[in-house]
């Protein structure tokens, strides 16, 4: 299978030195380098190309026959993707105030983007930008949303290989080791890959999403599933990730999840209904 061969070529045996004898032959080592020409970190092409994924998307289902213009997916692009870096960036120097604070120069950069401040933030601008051009959120967000969690896996690609988000120390046999020195996770210690739980629970939700669209209304409700569900999953593997404590001992990640949870779960309930999917 091509995502067998994929695994194979970018992950390369585990070196002796690194875990005891009993532990080579299950455990598996990320040793590619993270950056993939100059300085230019494979981080960064995966997000790009994840940013692609949601254009293309959406081109797609303005040809498909949605009540949308190709004008207006590429203009709420042009407002999405800036709003979305902002509010991502924001976010993570909020969570590293202590760092940021002494190191003022650093606040300006694309490292350290958050994934809810990337959607949160593209969403604002996307509906702000609603309401000076008249077409409905709500819709937009229904077709956008299986891009969105489809886009995180590709994201997720790039984490992995990059070595950031990584989870906490364990002696599972499907744990991993980061070996090249360029990783941002510790190296030479067996952690649990929540780059890849996260590539596989998005795939999962894509698959679903595809599923459920079109069939619940008003307009916005597919959108929540997915934020419902994201943060659920959000919430619950944090207590796997290493990150720094935001609020009552959560990462900042936990705390933006149960607020999102707090507005979607009773919207959802109070307003969402099932319908029988139209024809397109």
């Amino acid at each position: 299978m091509v995502w067998r061969t994929w695994l194979l070529l970018m992950l390369r045996p585990l070196s002796r030195r690194y875990v005891p004898d009993y532990w080579r032959e299950i455990l598996i080592a990320i040793s590619i380098d993270p950056i993939a020409f100059l300085t230019v970190r494979w981080y960064g092409i995966m997000v790009a190309l994840a940013v692609l994924v949601v254009v293309l998307w959406m081109l797609r289902e303005v040809r498909r026959g949605a009540n949308l213009s190709y004008d207006t997916i590429l203009t709420a692009a042009l407002v999405g993707i800036p709003s979305g870096v902002i509010i991502s960036r924001l976010l993570h120097i909020v969570d590293r105030f202590d760092f940021y604070s002494q190191n003022p120069g650093q606040i300006f950069g694309f490292e350290g983007l958050t994934i809810y401040g990337a959607v949160l933030g593209a969403a604002l601008g996307v509906w702000i930008y609603s309401r000076f051009s008249h077409f409905r959120f709500g819709y937009f967000a229904d077709l956008v949303a299986p891009s969105i969690i489809l886009a995180q896996a590709v994201g997720r690609v790039g984490c992995t290989i990059n070595g950031c988000c990584y989870g906490t120390e364990t002696s599972l046999p499907w744990g991993v080791v980061y070996t090249h020195p360029e990783s941002y996770a510790p190296l030479g210690v067996a952690i649990h890959p929540t780059q890849v739980y996260e590539i596989i629970f998005c795939l999962v939700v894509f698959a679903l999403l595809l599923k459920l669209r079109g069939h619940f209304k008003p307009d916005g409700s597919l959108f929540l599933i997915y934020l419902g569900l994201y943060s659920l999953w959000r919430f619950g593997v944090g207590f796997l990730r290493e990150g720094t404590p935001f609020l009552f001992g959560l990462h900042q990640a936990q705390v933006i999840a149960i607020i999102v949870l707090a507005i979607a779960i009773p919207l959802l309930v109070l307003r969402t209904r099932w319908v029988e999917k139209e024809a397109r």
